[in-house]
């Protein structure tokens, strides 16, 4: 029986790297049911300025999994992101981003196997904000204040930052599951607790009590700063992390530096019976139309969506045909060659022609 499986092509580069990632999930042999749907910068007039049609967030409640190539988030300006809509929307709570070195790929680092496990609905990125100079953020200035607080400035915007009970201890329950499925050995939460006791410090709190309730793996915590420091002198001390929104974001990408670049880092977000799966990287709209960008983040989600739907033998072998491909270092994009002026570099969907052929090798 065919997998149903919303398809969001996305914007900028999407559509072509998520044409390359359609054309080797099908190469596997796995049947699918694809439903295109439409989201993005290159939709809002068609759908009165909205970049995320209700009839998209419908669907993807109905079905339950989706495929999403990357979708241009303004910055400074214009609509918030898609991506931060489609989490809170969907309560889309867990973020998983595996950060993993394959051979061949140019890093300074070998042999990094890292989970990094992000809240995706609270803390600064939860979308509590007041502009610089509206009367809810005079209002709320004058409140601190009245309440013996203290800024540097008055000339401020505020972001609020909430972190909750609840959140923390889904997050970290969730971060314990995942590591419990996939034969991980050690859970290591990361926060602020030092600095901020009021909401790090919840969150960590809260993070040792599940982990007392969960010590069958292995538990220990950083403070966020000294794990970005601990991440480049020995991540093989390392396993599944967990983290608040904010820095869940900044430390998956230090992690995707480390394993060469957001062109071979992949993601998936995970509500209670929802699951989208989607490259860590952005949508890269100056490279839109010209084969060029790596597909590779994309692919690697795609796997990690065979994963979730119980192909896990497809998905071994997708991986392994990736793996291939970048070991022998022929038929890669521009930004995994030697250099980025390489001539010998091909094109997004040459990458997919290079994949495809290897998992018909390996069938």
């Amino acid at each position: 029986m065919a997998h149903k499986v919303i398809l969001i092509p996305g914007d900028g580069t999407g559509p072509e790297l998520t044409e390359a990632t359609r054309r080797v999930l099908e190469a596997t042999g796995v049947d699918f049911d694809w439903e295109v749907r439409e989201a993005g910068a290159d939709v809002m007039e068609k759908y009165d300025g909205n970049p995320l049609p209700d009839e998209v967030l419908d669907a993807i409640r109905e079905t339950g999994v989706a495929l999403k190539g990357p979708i241009t988030t303004p910055i400074g300006v214009g609509f918030r992101s898609v991506n931060v809509a489609l989490r809170k929307s969907l309560d889309l709570y867990g973020q998983v981003r595996p950060c993993k070195t394959y051979p061949g790929v140019r890093t300074r680092f070998d042999e990094v196997d890292l989970i990094v496990v992000r809240e995706n609905t609270e803390d600064l990125y939860a979308g509590i904000e007041y502009e610089q100079g509206s009367d809810e953020a005079e209002e709320l200035i004058g409140w601190i204040k009245a309440h013996g607080g203290k800024l540097a400035n008055d000339d401020a915007g505020i972001s609020i930052k909430p972190i909750s009970v609840t959140g923390t201890r889904r997050i970290v329950q969730f971060a314990f599951d995942y590591a419990r499925r996939n034969g991980r050995r050690k859970v290591t939460a990361v926060h602020k607790a030092n600095i901020m006791k009021f909401t790090d410090g919840l969150y960590l709190r809260v993070a040792r009590e599940v982990a007392a309730e969960n010590d069958d793996i292995e538990f220990d915590d950083r403070i966020v700063d000294n794990m970005c420091m601990q991440l480049v002198q020995r991540p093989e001390e390392y396993d599944v992390l967990v983290l608040p929104n904010l820095y869940g974001d900044v430390l998956s990408d230090l992690c995707a530096g480390m394993i060469g670049g957001l062109g071979l880092a992949p993601g998936g977000n995970f509500g209670e019976d929802i699951a989208i799966f989607e490259p860590t990287h952005g949508s890269a709209p100056k490279y839109a139309g010209q084969n060029k960008v790596n597909p590779m983040a994309q692919m690697l989600s795609g796997m990690m969506m065979l994963r979730h739907l119980g192909e896990r033998e497809a998905a071994d072998h997708l991986e392994g045909a990736i793996a291939d491909v970048i070991r022998e270092g022929k038929s890669v994009t521009y930004d995994m060659k030697p250099t980025r002026s390489d001539p010998s570099a091909v094109g997004t969907s040459e990458v997919a022609d290079a994949i495809i052929e290897k998992l018909g090798v390996r069938v």
